[in-house]
């Protein structure tokens, strides 16, 4: 399977500035196995931003980038 970016340019700051204050506001109000979630949660929004490509998109069919090719 070829993985092909389906998130356009806003979904991708969204998701990279989101998974910032996540994981800074984990940091500052949890502790225990809850930081440690919400810290995977805030590094998947992270990753998913920088590669553009967002597998639970491709699994609904749904594409926010606007410069894809059919």
């Amino acid at each position: 399977m070829k993985c092909v970016k389906n998130e356009g340019s806003v979904d991708r700051v969204l998701r990279i500035v989101l998974g910032l204050i996540v994981i800074l506001a984990s940091y500052y109000n949890l502790i225990g196995v809850w930081q440690i979630v919400v810290y995977v949660i805030g590094a998947i929004l992270i990753l998913t931003g920088i590669s553009g490509y967002c597998c639970l998109y491709n699994l609904f069919r749904i594409n926010t980038n606007k410069k894809r090719k059919r």
